[in-house]
């Protein structure tokens, strides 16, 4: 069986036209592909009548073929063009997400400039912080005041122990430093905290760049804030003598920032060997529980021997609130938001009934992940702004910080909850866009025979959103309705859009 010449060509012809609706946007691609083959069935009649000859029929044919390329490209650029503007002004999920990205990251930097949310970022848990214990006298209701002397120490220390397995103690006062051999002789002044040799091993602090002194030298710890900003952070500083008060001390290290949960702001440590150089001071004193006696709880009081060989009542209070992180705060502050969330705002986010137009598995999915992603990024702004917000003054106390974080955390959480629902039931279930065009239908005089309320449109043409002006028992929710395919005619062309009504 062999073709005619003029079969070929118009197969030919069909092929190229073919070829060209590919160019074309799914949506647009049959109606386009149908008017084209239309049109060149006119030009081929046309053609074919004017000049007689079969060829020189399909060599015109052939031509308005390979017009049609042009036209595929040119529609295929007006509808990018018209979708880029559509997800400017009427709000993408793309958008939407790049802002929620722009938040972490503005919430980030933000927390990135704070020392103390810096510190507490790298802050690692002291060792088995349930069993240690700080001691304070009982007439003290604040952990913060030292209550403690020295002999009051050495006593405890010196007595066979049943309860504690370690104990160690620590001063603050500000006193100057001196380097030897240094040109500068400005004294640096710093608080300073005089403390026992064990204390760092007692929590089970590390120390960078740590080194042994020889023989009786006391060894100076310095915090990471006063290495970098007093000595502009010298590696070779470590191990150089420095004079503390009149007593010489060696550079031995450098503790983390953030480190130092205890009680008081201290620039450096000043180690004393064999517990010897504390002032008449008052201190703190951190003892370590014996794991027999670690049910008795986080604060319990107790009776215990003075210098003066009385008998004096003290408090206990373990070190597990001063180190907590602040995941415990967050993740409390969340749920609490969750629970006030459904008696802020409605839950459902609408009916959404079966259309003609089956919706794929993967927009349905993709709505949801939407949704979901929000979400999502909203937990780190939440995290990173409660802490921005908590320690925004430097050196606040750890109890109020706690507090701030709690109510800006909840307060923060429970907007962005309701955000995202909202902002859900305002898109299109289809495209993701924002729903615009508002238009007021019915009156309320007709609520028991219609519905009166306010009317949206998505701007490409996937249906309506029906919201009630007055909930009633056959109209509570928002209503979506999609629209057939007979409806896309309407919106080939997007001068109609006008801000939305939410």
């Amino acid at each position: 069986m062999t073709l005619r010449p003029s079969a070929l060509c118009e197969l030919l012809c069909l092929a190229l036209l073919r070829g060209a609706s590919w160019l074309v946007p799914g949506r647009q691609r049959e109606a386009w592909w149908r008017e084209w083959r239309a049109e060149l069935w006119h030009v081929r009649r046309a053609y074919a009548a004017e000049y007689g000859l079969w060829w020189m029929a399909e060599r015109e044919a052939a031509a308005f073929c390979l017009g049609a390329f042009p036209d595929a490209l040119c529609f295929r650029e007006q509808f990018k063009q018209r979708r880029i503007r559509l997800a400017t002004t009427m709000g993408s999920a793309t958008q939407c997400v790049q802002v929620l990205f722009g938040l972490i990251a503005i919430s980030y930097g933000v927390a990135m400039l704070l020392p103390d949310v810096l510190a507490i970022l790298h802050f690692s848990a002291y060792r088995d912080t349930r069993n240690l214990m700080l001691l304070r006298d009982e007439h003290s209701s604040d952990d913060s005041v030292p209550t403690i002397t020295a002999p009051q120490y050495q006593v405890w220390k010196g007595r066979r122990q049943e309860l504690f397995s370690g104990f160690a103690y620590y001063q603050i006062a500000q006193q100057p430093m001196v380097l030897e051999n240094s040109v500068s002789v400005t004294p640096l002044v710093g608080s300073i905290a005089s403390m026992s040799s064990n204390l760092f091993s007692l929590l089970g602090l590390r120390v960078r760049f740590s080194r042994e002194a020889p023989g009786s030298l006391p060894r100076l710890i310095l915090s990471e804030r006063m290495w970098k900003r007093r000595f502009r952070g010298d590696p070779h500083i470590f191990g150089r003598v420095v004079k503390v008060g009149s007593n010489p001390a060696m550079v031995s290290g450098v503790v983390s920032t953030g480190a130092w949960r205890l009680p008081g702001q201290v620039d450096a440590w000043l180690l004393l060997p064999q517990d010897m150089g504390f002032s008449k001071d008052l201190g703190f004193v951190v003892a370590r529980l014996q794991r027999s006696h670690a049910e008795w709880g986080e604060g319990w009081h107790m009776s215990a021997p003075t210098p003066a060989g009385t008998a004096d009542d003290f408090f206990c209070q373990s070190l597990t609130e001063r180190t907590r992180g602040p995941g415990d705060v967050f993740l409390f502050a969340v749920l609490l938001a969750c629970l006030a969330l459904p008696a802020t705002t409605s839950l459902p986010l609408g009916e959404y009934r079966a259309s003609s137009r089956r919706v794929s598995w993967f927009t349905r999915v993709r709505r949801w992940s939407f949704l979901g992603c929000k979400l999502a990024l909203l937990l780190p702004i939440v995290y990173f702004v409660s802490l921005d917000l908590a320690h925004i003054r430097s050196g606040m106390d750890p109890v109020t910080s706690e507090y701030i974080q709690l109510m800006s955390a909840f307060s923060v959480c429970l907007f962005g909850l309701r955000w995202s629902l909202r902002d859900q039931r305002q898109r299109c279930p289809v495209c993701l866009g924002k729903l615009s065009n508002p238009a007021r239908v019915g009156q309320p005089s007709r609520s028991f025979l219609a519905w009166n309320g306010t009317e949206l449109i998505c701007v490409s043409g996937h249906g309506l959103l029906h919201v009630p002006e007055m909930a009633t028992s056959w109209f509570s929710e928002q209503r979506w309705l999609y629209l057939d395919a007979s409806w896309e005619v309407l919106f080939t062309e997007p001068a109609f859009e006008t801000p939305g009504y939410f």
